[in-house]
């Protein structure tokens, strides 16, 4: 499956289109016959190594997606480490893996490249061998609650299966069209901006490192009339100041995914891009980049609930089922947890097994024995068959559209402090209308400097808190814990 949904057409659109642009990265332009050269000179680099697990340090460079797919060819999965984030984390992740192989661009550059014909055929060669559904593709770390982050497994088989997804959903990419990849590589949704253009031999646009994310893409999708384009939400707060200005009619398709989507910016937005089809995308990143689709109707009424688009329903071969409190399928209109099951569902955590136990269960499902994931998104179905987005479970929350845990946030905060003050992390809404960290100390006012650089150094620069405040004592509820919802209206007076 894998070959005939990834590796095959991957080979045909290289063979077919050597000549066009493959990429545009730090205003530069790779074909598909560079990128295919750099992919089996990093792959046979890899050919004596034993290693199966293979960390990659994300630059925004060609060879940085060679080796993505250099490691897959070699029938090895990629583990993606940033540079930015601070050494300690990544080396925990290392730890955690066992990796000893890194690939750094600033490294592999030095490689010579094969000739492009030896290229296309040796690609063959390898595809063909790394064909094993059951060979991880990836382990995207994603925040932990204890301090730690957990690794989510992908097979060869998840990838495959988005990708025969996404097709199914009829979406008509082809060598002409022009795609944005705004995601940093340890965020999944830059597998579906990188790998679903190069299928169609389709150019891909990177964002460089430093640049300002929401600017780039806007002056990207005027100057280089992009066709495609697959974000998180937030971007459309920061641009929404500059609609008036913003005029696509290039632009085909429009994806959001990563955050609730509110329907009064999406109508906005769809006048940006009068052509466009627009969709909310909805997934974790343990049912493999995303898994439920709504398409937002031009002119008539929307499926909402509270202002947020639905995330309306499964694509194929996924199941997202709502459950009540007791492993029962909800009833429609009644809030439930949604849950994941199909053919896109990841294997479990990478050595985990107590996150394992408490994230996944099986229960029989109309006669079939089913094994799903919790989301800890609460949802409800309608009786149309869309799904519609009510909130978050517990405190997890999105933070540029990636996946914070609060809990992990406050583990950081309270070792930055010597004194054992009670604090609360909560995610607050900025003046752009996207939502950042806000720590609360049960405390007197006291120098906070010390804190802001502890965090600085230990999680990544999303996650590190924006604002600091300090009230005494604390609201309680009845069962003598933290109200947060009122600690929250006190802070936003």
């Amino acid at each position: 499956m894998f070959y005939k949904e990834v590796s095959k057409p991957l080979l045909e659109a290289i063979d077919k289109h050597g000549s066009r642009n493959a990429f545009f990265i730090n205003n530069e332009y790779y074909t598909y016959k560079q990128f295919a050269q750099r992919i089996v000179t990093i792959a046979k680099s890899l050919e004596n190594i034993a290693d199966t697990n293979i960390a990659l340090i994300t630059n925004d460079h060609l060879d940085t997606y060679a080796s993505i797919f250099a490691i897959w060819f070699s029938g090895k999965a990629y583990v993606p480490l940033n540079p930015e984030t601070p050494a300690e984390r990544n080396q925990s992740i290392i730890d955690q893996v066992g990796i000893k192989t890194i690939l750094n661009s600033d490294e592999t550059r030095y490689l010579l490249s094969e000739d492009f014909q030896a290229s296309l055929e040796l690609l063959e060669t390898y595809t063909l061998k790394s064909n094993f559904e059951t060979q991880l593709a990836y382990i995207f770390y994603t925040s932990g609650s204890t301090g730690i982050p957990k690794g989510v497994m992908i097979t060869k088989k998840n990838v495959a299966s988005f990708v025969e997804a996404f097709w199914a959903m009829r979406r008509d990419i082809n060598e002409n069209d022009r795609c944005l990849q705004m995601f940093e590589l340890t965020f999944d949704l830059s597998v579906m901006s990188y790998l679903i253009p190069l299928l169609k031999g389709a150019c891909v646009y990177t964002i460089p490192k430093g640049q300002v994310k929401y600017s780039y893409i806007s002056e990207l999708m005027d100057e280089k009339e992009l066709t495609i384009a697959l974000m998180v939400p937030s971007i459309l707060n920061y641009l929404r100041p500059y609609f008036s200005e913003i005029y696509c009619p290039q632009m085909r398709y429009s994806l959001f995914c990563g955050e609730a989507l509110h329907s009064d910016v999406v109508e906005e937005w769809s006048h940006c891009v009068p052509n466009a089809r627009i969709d909310n995308v909805y997934g974790p990143t343990e049912d493999t980049i995303f898994c439920t689709y709504y398409t937002y109707q031009r002119a008539i009424m929307n499926e909402t609930h509270n202002g947020i688009l639905s995330i309306g329903e499964p694509m194929m071969n996924n199941l997202a089922v709502v459950f009540n409190e007791n492993n029962e399928k909800a009833d429609n209109n009644e809030t439930g947890e949604l849950c994941l099951a199909g053919a896109q569902l990841t294997p479990g955590y990478f050595n985990n097994p107590l996150l394992n136990q408490e994230m996944f269960f099986t229960t029989n499902y109309e006669g079939v024995s089913t094994r799903f994931y919790r989301t800890g998104d609460l949802c409800l179905l309608r009786e149309n068959g869309n799904i519609n987005y009510i909130g978050r479970k517990d405190f997890q929350v999105k933070i540029q559209g990636f996946r914070v845990e609060l809990s992990e946030v406050e583990y950081y905060a309270k070792k930055a402090i010597k004194e054992k003050t009670v604090l609360a992390a909560l995610a607050i809404e900025n003046s752009a209308g996207n939502y950042e960290i806000a720590i609360v100390f049960e405390s007197m006012e006291f120098d906070i400097t010390g804190v802001k650089e502890y965090m600085k150094s230990k999680i990544p620069s999303y996650m590190v808190p924006t604002q600091y405040f300090f009230i005494k004592p604390f609201p309680l509820n009845n069962n003598g814990k933290i109200d947060r919802k009122m600690l929250k209206g006190m802070i936003l007076k």
